[in-house]
């Protein structure tokens, strides 16, 4: 399994995911012009957010994305005495529940947390769904209020 920043060539394999996103939780959805809504959504989006892609797969047997992940980066206004800061929002992370318990959503988060020190945020925020609570708890986010949970990403600790 690999984990890597996204690009346009994983457009289709995202929208995939994001359609298995919705089946998985309501059913299929009719939807013929998703694709294209999702490309546009994506256009948009990609100057403020960084995606994963994880996949499962070699060269040699081909790779399937089995995972995304992305964060949204948001700039606090300056105000005096305060430098102006960045945060990231940790979105739409899904994983296929095929692919649930193999270290895929650990390996997406700990892209996006090294992502946030890299960049230096003060903070990445979520909110998780009450399953996916404890997972991120594990992970060193903690309770934020009104079911956000936050994760300070310091500098890395030696390995």
């Amino acid at each position: 399994m690999t984990v890597r920043v996204a690009d346009d060539r994983d457009l289709p394999a995202l929208a995939r995911l994001r359609r298995q996103w919705a089946t998985e939780r309501v059913g299929a959805i009719a939807d013929d012009g998703f694709d294209r809504t999702f490309e546009a959504w994506w256009r948009v989006e990609l100057p403020r957010r960084t995606f994963w892609v994880a996949e499962a797969g070699s060269e040699r047997t081909g790779r399937t994305a089995v995972g995304s992940l992305n964060v949204v980066e948001v700039g606090n206004m300056p105000r005096p005495g305060a430098r102006a800061g960045r945060w990231g929002y940790v979105g739409n992370a899904f994983v296929l529940s095929s692919f649930a318990d193999r270290g895929v959503a650990a390996a997406l988060l700990s892209a996006a947390v090294d992502h946030a020190r890299a960049r230096r945020y003060q903070r990445l925020v979520l909110r998780p769904t009450p399953s996916s609570s404890p997972f991120y708890l594990r992970h060193g986010f903690v309770p934020a209020g009104e079911g956000m949970l936050m994760f300070v990403p310091g500098p890395e600790e030696p390995r």
